[in-house]
């Protein structure tokens, strides 16, 4: 009898300690519409850069974040960004990826890329909330530049870069606004910000954020995947966050 009280003890012990740590690592899931204009120029096999003519369009994130109160083991976050436009050049006479191009020519620029962010939470609290860390972004898109007869040219290399995540808010109230910052250390003028608003809605099980404000991607490269670019697409954006 007295092993089966030890052994249900046990049992309980363990059961309240597995409820406890289930509630102590919080998850973060979100998206993004990003309506952006896109601008800039691109070149393969170092030759001179050519300026397309975008639209603009819409562009998007969603991500995942774990968050947990374990001293020295950052937090983890994974961001997938659709950076993608149409452009188009009259009168062309360039040299892309050892093949010609005149006349009206076509361009595909597919920037999309994912973030891999490990961070660490320095402040959080109702008033300011500060997230420090370092990401890769890998890039997995392509350029193609057709007429008759295109060429395609695979981005697929990363960038190391450092992470800043900032929030200040008002107490009582939900509102507050927000920056976060990626910049790149080995590619120094790849930058990826949004800055906003936002307003937070606390549920019994899961707390909701609206979030609305301006982001600004600019990738500025040479050499990258054989691919020198400038390319930026910014614009507005407004998104949601689910926090459980």
């Amino acid at each position: 009898m007295k092993k089966t009280f030890l052994a249900a003890a046990l049992l309980s012990s363990f059961a309240a300690t597995s409820i406890q740590a289930a509630t102590l690592v919080g998850f973060k899931v979100g998206g993004d519409y990003w309506h952006a204009d896109a601008s800039g120029s691109f070149s393969a096999d170092n030759g001179q850069q050519q300026e397309f003519a975008y639209d603009s369009s819409a562009q998007g994130s969603v991500w995942i974040a774990v968050e947990h109160p374990l001293p020295f083991i950052p937090n983890a976050m994974i961001r997938e960004n659709r950076v993608e436009e149409k452009g188009l050049m009259s009168g062309a006479d360039f040299m892309f990826n050892g093949d010609s191009f005149t006349g009206d020519v076509r361009a595909n620029t597919d920037l999309s890329n994912t973030d891999f962010v490990l961070y660490y939470e320095l402040l959080d609290n109702d008033l300011v909330s500060l997230d420090l860390g370092a990401a890769y972004k890998l890039m997995h898109g392509a350029i193609r530049v057709e007429n008759s007869h295109p060429q395609e040219k695979d981005i697929d290399s990363g960038v190391t870069m450092g992470y800043a995540s900032a929030k200040v808010g008002i107490p009582g109230m939900g509102l507050y606004g927000f920056a976060d910052v990626l910049s790149g250390l080995n590619e120094s003028s790849v930058y990826d910000y949004a800055v906003g608003l936002g307003w937070e809605f606390d549920g019994l099980a899961l707390d909701y954020r609206v979030r609305a404000g301006y982001r600004d991607f600019n990738f500025d490269v040479n050499g990258f995947s054989g691919i020198s670019a400038n390319m930026k697409f910014d614009g507005y954006f407004a998104g949601l966050e689910i926090a459980f």
